[in-house]
């Protein structure tokens, strides 16, 4: 009998091989393939990763609940796949030189014996480092009615119980319960440094507005995405989007404590242009010293957990990925470290 694994074991197998996989179905798209036939794209999710693969026609969908097997037609059952235990039976193929993952048979998984969340990721850092950390980042501010501010919306207004446990992304980078936070911590920490380095060279930053702007940046992703119990896109999401949502929340926040123009003007601005090109979905550019530091901070963040990801997936006789269309380039294990 073989067992199961994980995904992150899954992606380290090579071509040809077969494998058995479980975890919670992230997304579930049905498309025709060019004879009109039926097929689906299936990514799940365990706390090792995500997995990307196609359930053909040919391959048999089956509901196991109640301790019985019998095979279903995923269109007319009555199952909601996604948010869904499952068990994937599947093989590796290669299609135009490059890795496939084809799902041969979906078994639906009593939900009581193994309920999604048993499958969620979660941060790798400690919860109560990152709680304190953005704590203490609040407490540095040195503007009084900044700081009160940053207080206000985040525990006056019942913002953090959410904003601690809410995943940053659905995939691509800190896409997990905790991601939100993570992420937020991380950019900021990384923009102060950025900020005092710049201080040494007579580069004028306003080291307030750049943790507070870093702490913020984000915010508009407590709407746009959900938690239940992997992440995902709500329609406010899709159709709005997080910059937009983000900026929204925080002009609404500044008008009900009456943060002062300059302060609400200089917060909106990093918020707005915080993807740091149009094309990435910011409708305008960093134009300041602390616009350009907490860009700066989350792209590189972004890039630097997207490497990770990648490379915790990569093959172990591998030390370059394939080609990456969403960054353009491969990416390098990097040599061994000492």
């Amino acid at each position: 009998m073989k067992s199961i694994l994980s995904i992150k074991e899954v992606k380290q197998l090579s071509k040809n091989s077969d494998f058995i996989v479980r975890g919670i179905v992230s997304k579930l798209t049905r498309r025709k393939d060019r004879n009109d036939n039926p097929f689906w794209e299936m990514t799940i999710s365990d706390s090792s990763g995500d997995l990307d693969g196609k359930v053909w026609t040919a391959s048999i969908w089956w509901n196991t609940q109640g301790g019985e097997k019998f095979p279903i037609d995923p269109d007319n059952c009555g199952l909601r796949f996604e948010g869904s235990s499952v068990e994937i039976d599947g093989k590796i193929a290669e299609f135009r030189e490059q890795i496939q993952y084809n799902f041969n048979a979906v078994f639906y998984l009593d939900q009581s014996d193994y309920p999604p969340h048993m499958f969620s990721r979660h941060s790798p850092v400690k919860p109560e480092f990152l709680e304190e950390t953005f704590k203490n980042l609040i407490a540095e501010v040195k503007r009084e009615d900044l700081r009160s501010f940053l207080e206000a919306v985040f525990f006056t207004h019942n913002l953090w119980e959410k904003f601690r446990v809410w995943p940053a992304a659905i995939s691509l980078h800190h896409a997990y319960t905790g991601g939100l936070l993570e992420h937020s911590v991380s950019v900021a920490l990384g923009a102060k440094g950025i900020a005092n380095h710049y201080s040494d060279f007579a580069i004028p930053v306003d080291m307030d507005l750049v943790i507070a702007g870093a702490l913020l940046h984000d915010i508009g992703k407590l709407e746009a995405y959900a938690n239940a119990p992997v992440p995902s896109m709500t329609i406010r999401g899709n159709v709005i989007e997080h910059i937009t949502l983000g900026v929204s929340m925080f002009m609404k926040f500044a008008e009900l404590e009456k943060l002062n123009e300059n302060l609400t003007l200089a917060l909106g601005h990093i918020i707005a242009s915080h993807h740091g090109r149009r094309e990435f979905g910011s409708p305008v550019l960093p134009e300041a010293p602390e616009a350009m530091i907490v860009s700066t901070a989350d792209d590189l963040d972004f890039r630097l957990a997207y490497w990770k990801l990648q490379i915790d997936a990569l093959n172990p006789q591998s030390d370059v990925t394939d080609y990456l269309a969403l960054i353009d380039r491969r990416l390098w294990r990097g040599i061994p470290q000492a």
